[in-house]
């Protein structure tokens, strides 16, 4: 660097990035073609040298203990290496019945032989071939002391929980709720069941581990790869930079991947214990056990409601099932705190101990379930007072967040049930049900469901290097669930180093990168896509620094505010013709590269003194079978307010993901249990429905204006789970405006409406 840089001009400000060269276009996916080609690595793609299979063989009880274990016949088994069970299980760093941190669960690792629930790990096999490790695996021929399963709310242990959801209270109080029921002209009392339902990832969980004397290789879909990299780490007793932790690709995790699991300790205590790489894919029917779930729940809801139709009183009480030896709470009564304006809020939060494996969190935890009940409450509400449902959200609109008193940071919903309803023909609907039949006689029902989710960000970190040659390296740990972040991070790099995003190489999904922090709860893009804005800054405040002060760049003498970033160059801002390209700015100092680091967090202030969400409304229209009970969903219409959008095709994607799977909610999914073995007895693709493509309707999802200056820098909210959360209401409400019958039970059935 030449000798005259020492002499520095002070820099207080950053200079200025043009937005928008990428933000805001509707790229296609950058990791597209590695996709469709096969070239994406996956976790279970990894080949490492030696590898050996592993497969778990799992419980067939929901409680009680393993009796006895034919190990002997398992390794007698041709290609059979080796046995784990309870009695020959290495030591763990830490005792896997205790949470660990925050985001720890308790889990089963092999620590001795109870059995707490179905298609629990009792054992695993470990073989030359997966083949040689399944047929091990059967020849385990477990024998058990099998106790009765408690299974359903009336099967277990009912108890007052310490917390919901992650660290969120169980109750809350807001107002007198008994003045405001005693006031109500209107009393809406009612119940509303939601099921059990499973993640389903198309990529079953999955992974490679490798020991390399006290370093340890993990190959493993996961959405918060720096903390769970430190998460193995204790569990192991290396230190967190020994252990390298690799996820490029995530084929879904909807929440499922971002907790370790026990299937993850087992295959790395294999790959430990032998010395050698192995590897554990968990067929699908194991993925209804150990990783997690939407816990079931039972909702009452009681609504009070003045003769114009406003509330006067809002409560909502949750019964959810957890396991025996957990305590995740799906918080769904926490859906009534923040959209509607009631002057009286109470939630309740119960929980019920049965034998399954312990819920977690599945896309829109706590929304999706909570909503689905708040949404078809009041639409009994309109009906009972005779007003139109659109009427009634609207009387009922709140300008403040109702649980906190405090202003949104912004809040376009008003927009949304304008432009959703005018797209929809909303104006054309009769009051009353059963009005409308299409020429086949079917009776067609229009219903809609307001949509909300909360917009949080996490912690993160990312760098940015800009090179002689005018292109960039961008690097932060995050993950690529499919939601398309490997575009939408690089077109918010682009913009931070005021680069063309072709011309942006960008490096994520590994734990020795800058900490991502977690792909969930929506928070991902605002999170790292902040960090990465920030890093390209900091890497052009660097540059704009080197010219400023250097004599022979035409930016010499400039302050570092007094500079714009576009295309690649540096601009006065007041004299575009005093302007250098970054490549030339480095050659002058000598400099090959020039890297740039940021950090994403929300302004604590901001977060105490507003309310932020995302906001929406869904229009739903199905066509009942009046006969057969028959309901095809035809159209679908969402609009949403989710703050700026990077990508709307992107964006798009995601919100009909989210109402494609709120139809799922609301007409196919659910699992069921054999009450009296504890088993579920549809744990595969063709039991457990979920909707295929001749279910999926006409839908469009309208992006609608929303400038937020407080959520963050960027304006960045999410969209990943707020299509849930109105679709599921609306599809409801549209069915019983097509038949009169009410429906308080999740999946709705034909049986429901011809019985």
């Amino acid at each position: 660097m030449p000798d005259h840089m020492s002499d520095t001009i002070p820099f207080s400000a950053a200079p200025h990035v043009r937005l928008g060269s990428s933000s805001g276009q509707p790229i296609t996916r950058r990791d597209g073609v590695l996709k469709v080609t096969g070239a994406a690595t996956y976790a279970a793609d990894n080949h490492p040298a030696g590898m050996l299979h592993a497969v778990i063989a799992v419980s067939t009880i929901a409680r009680g203990r393993v009796a006895s274990l034919d190990v002997a016949a398992a390794k007698a088994h041709p290609g059979v290496v080796e046995v784990i069970t309870p009695a020959n299980r290495p030591p763990l760093a830490l005792d896997p019945d205790v949470k660990h941190g925050m985001f720890g669960f308790r889990f089963d690792a092999l620590q001795n032989d109870r059995v707490r629930y179905a298609k629990q790990p009792i054992a695993v096999v470990v073989a030359q071939t997966l083949e040689a490790a399944t047929e091990g695996a059967r020849l385990l021929s477990p024998t058990y002391e099998i106790e009765p399963a408690r299974i359903g709310f009336d099967g277990g242990e009912h108890f007052d929980p310490p917390m919901v959801s992650i660290g969120a209270p169980p109750n809350f109080d807001r107002g007198d709720l008994a003045a405001g029921l005693s006031a109500a002209a209107h009393l809406i009392d009612t119940h509303y069941e939601t099921p059990a339902q499973y993640h389903n990832a198309m990529e079953p969980h999955a992974i490679v581990a490798e020991w390399d004397s006290d370093r340890l290789t993990i190959d493993t879909p996961n959405q918060a790869i720096v903390m769970m990299r430190g998460a193995f780490a204790e569990f192991f007793d290396v230190p967190a930079e020994n252990v390298h932790l690799r996820s490029p690709f995530l084929g879904g995790g909807f929440g499922s991947k971002a907790i370790m699991a026990g299937p993850h300790i087992l295959c790395i205590l294999a790959a430990r214990m032998l010395r050698r790489p192995v590897k554990l894919v968990l067929p699908r029917d194991q993925m209804y056990g150990p990783v997690g779930h939407r816990g079931a729940t039972q909702q009452h809801l009681r609504l009070g409601l003045d003769a114009e139709g406003r509330l006067t009183a809002l409560e909502h009480h949750a019964l959810a099932t957890t396991s025996s030896f957990d305590d995740f709470i799906e918080a769904a009564a926490n859906a009534s705190h923040n959209l509607y304006a009631s002057p009286a809020i109470s939630t309740r939060h119960r929980a019920v101990r049965v034998d399954i494996g312990t819920p977690g969190p599945m896309r829109a935890p706590g929304e999706a379930s909570g909503s689905a009940a708040l949404e078809c409450a009041l639409d009994e509400a309109a009906a009972a007072c005779g007003i139109d449902p659109l009427e009634m959200r609207l009387r009922n609109y709140a300008d403040i967040d109702p649980a906190t008193g405090r202003p949104y940071s912004a809040k376009a919903l008003r927009a949304c049930y304008a432009q959703g309803a005018e797209r929809f023909g909303w104006a054309g609907r009769p009051l009353a049900p059963r009005q409308m039949r299409c020429d086949a006689g079917h009776l067609i029902g229009w219903g809609m469901g307001s949509a909300l989710f909360p917009a949080p960000m996490f912690q993160a970190e990312a760098r940015a290097t800009l090179r002689a040659d005018g292109t960039a390296l961008v690097e932060t740990a995050g993950a690529d669930m499919g939601q398309g972040a490997w575009t939408v991070l690089a077109q918010i790099a682009a913009d931070g180093l005021g680069l063309d995003i072709e011309k942006i190489e960008f490096r994520s999904g590994s734990s020795d990168l800058p900490d991502g922090g977690v792909a969930g709860g929506s928070g991902h893009t605002a999170t790292a896509g902040s960090a990465l804005h920030n890093a390209g800054t900091d890497a052009i405040a660097k540059l704009a620094e080197i010219a400023a002060n250097d004599p022979a760049s035409p930016l010499f003498g400039t302050g570092n505010a007094g500079v714009e970033a576009r295309n690649g160059r540096l601009y006065h801002r007041s004299d575009r013709s005093r302007s250098e390209s970054y490549g030339d700015i480095l050659a002058r100092a000598g400099l090959a590269t020039i890297e740039g680091n940021g950090k994403g967090g929300r302004d604590p202030a901001a977060a105490e003194a507003r309310a932020m969400f995302s906001h929406g409304a869904v229009f739903a229209e199905v066509k009942v079978d009046p006969d057969l009970g028959q309901v095809r969903v035809t159209r679908l219409v969402g609009a949403f307010a989710a703050g700026r959008i990077i990508n709307p095709r992107l964006a798009r994607s995601q919100l009909y993901g989210g109402m494609i799977w709120g139809l799922s909610f609301a007409l196919h999914e659910e699992a069921i249990h054999d009450r009296r073995s504890g088993r579920i007895i549809n744990a595969d693709l063709a039991g457990y429905h979920i909707p295929v493509h001749a279910d999926i309707p006409e839908m469009e999802a309208l992006l609608i204006d929303e400038d937020d200056p407080y959520v963050n820098g960027l304006g960045i909210k999410g969209v990943g789970e707020i299509g849930i959360t109105g679709t599921v209401g609306a599809i409801a409400n549209a069915i019983w405006h097509a038949t009169g019958v009410r429906v308080r039970r999740f999946p709705i059935r034909i049986e429901d409406l011809i019985g």
